[in-house]
């Protein structure tokens, strides 16, 4: 399980202990983006609790969620694990619902899961009425210009098979905040896997400040358009497949970075 971190020190003991909690051997991997808050130092501390179970990867800087995700995409298949999983340090994503994206992919021969707020059962809870409206009008308009048959695109609670991600190319990938998340649902698509919504209620964070912004709304605006138009052009397919060495061979051994 990835999960990418930006000043979360409040909230990624509580996370890090419900995940484990649940005793279904979940490993998670931490991408911290040198946090000012420490949190990357109190992922380090949390490791002596956690032995062969929580890794940490740390970057220089604020780099973008997408990035964070795709170096812990690399980490996973690297690693050799077979499902690999997206949540947020927040409490947005109820730890307990992994088992229903991983039941989907492993027994259900899915290759994506997503956890959607759209589909009947889905809700959201504690959010605003502008946020509602930019969440929801944002995923309708995904589905107009793409066609994709996702209800909810710009989703961050995703179960992926590792031959979903072995199968993508990712310096192709190229947005890394809202549209990010869009456009790793269109290439699995594309590229002819099999995705499923499970519904999840989704919680607005309680501590910690939201990284949404203006310019990740506008990103998100135009870079639906840009994806649409790069799959018209070309063979899109082949160039957002990834060749074989994109991946280093998986190591003997999963230990951290």
């Amino acid at each position: 399980m990835i999960i990418p971190t930006y000043n979360e020190i409040e909230n990624i003991p509580l996370i890090l202990k419900a995940v484990f909690s649940l005793n279904r051997n979940y490993h998670v991997l931490v991408v911290d983006d040198n946090s000012p808050d420490g949190t990357g130092d109190a992922v380090e501390q949390l490791k002596l609790f956690y032995p062969g179970q929580l890794f940490i990867k740390k970057r220089q800087g604020k780099l973008g969620l997408g990035t964070a995700y795709i170096d812990g995409f690399k980490w996973g298949v690297k690693h050799g694990y077979e499902f690999i999983f997206e949540m947020d340090a927040d409490f947005s994503h109820n730890p307990s619902d992994l088992e229903r994206l991983y039941y989907a992919c492993k027994y259900e021969n899915y290759d994506v899961a997503v956890g959607s707020r759209y589909v009947p059962g889905g809700k959201i809870e504690n959010w605003p009425l502008d946020r509602h409206i930019y969440s929801k009008g944002g995923a309708f308009y995904t589905r107009m210009i793409t066609f994709m048959p996702v209800k909810d695109p710009t989703a961050g609670f995703v179960c992926y098979r590792k031959k979903v991600l072995e199968s993508i190319n990712f310096d192709k990938i190229k947005f890394v905040g809202y549209a990010f998340q869009i456009e790793m649902k269109f290439v699995a698509w594309k590229l002819g896997f099999k995705i499923k919504e499970v519904p999840i209620v989704f919680i607005d964070r309680k501590t910690g400040v939201s990284k949404m912004s203006g310019k990740i709304l506008k990103e998100g605006v135009f870079g639906v358009l840009s994806i649409q138009l790069k799959s018209l052009f070309g063979n899109y397919r082949k160039r957002m497949k990834t060749n074989t060495d994109s991946f280093a061979k998986p190591a003997l051994s999963r230990t951290d970075s």
